[in-house]
């Protein structure tokens, strides 16, 4: 914690009086972000920085491995279909990201089992994707990289499917205000890759 209080007392001496007139624009006006990215809660993924935006420029919702549950009214707790409800019939953002990443801790416990440790939540947030799995076993035939691999990319594409099950979500898909779009970043590489209309992951 104290490493933490440190970092704020240099950002408070040093980056708050550069943006202060921007914080103060955004306390008036409130956000108005043009993009919604849904990415991993990895402590090694920071869209802020990938993407080099500034405060109130990205609404940004977290969660692990970046998934998207499909559309549900129920009387249980729907965190990121709030915030996406949010984003998209209260900030109307143009464009709508799901970003997976490489060595994803989510997508390993789905291909290999959460353990004792993930048994209470991560377990059955991850059946999310279940799809993603079985499409990345059948195609890698057991190669255990591989199928991380393309399960991270395809835990993407699941994710995707789920937004159009929003209704006002496909509303706006449909008219063109809003544009879904396919992201994976490599940790290790820096290298960000887009999904085409092939389904297929390329350098931006």
């Amino acid at each position: 914690m104290d490493s933490l209080i440190e970092g704020y007392r240099r950002f408070r001496a040093s980056g708050w009086p550069e943006h202060r007139r921007l914080f103060k624009e955004l306390a008036a006006q409130g956000q108005s972000p043009r993009a919604m990215v849904i990415t991993c809660s990895d402590s090694r993924l920071d869209p802020q920085l990938i993407f080099g935006t500034a405060p109130g420029e990205i609404f940004v919702v977290r969660n692990v491995a970046a998934l998207v549950p499909p559309y549900e009214r129920d009387s249980a707790y729907h965190g990121t279909s709030a915030a996406l409800e949010f984003a998209v019939r209260v900030l109307q953002v143009e464009h709508i990201i799901v970003m997976g990443h490489a060595q994803c801790g989510g997508i390993g416990a789905l291909l290999r089992g959460a353990g004792e440790r993930g048994g209470d939540f991560v377990k059955h947030w991850m059946e999310i994707a279940t799809s993603a799995r079985e499409r990345a076993l059948l195609m890698t035939e057991g190669d255990p990289e591989r199928a991380q691999t393309l399960c991270e990319h395809e835990a993407v594409k699941v994710s995707l499917e789920h937004l159009m099950t929003f209704p006002w979500v496909r509303e706006r898909v449909d008219s063109g205000a809003t544009k879904l779009h396919g992201l994976y970043f490599g940790i290790e590489s820096g290298e960000l890759l887009r999904l085409g209309k092939d389904g297929k992951f390329r350098a931006v």
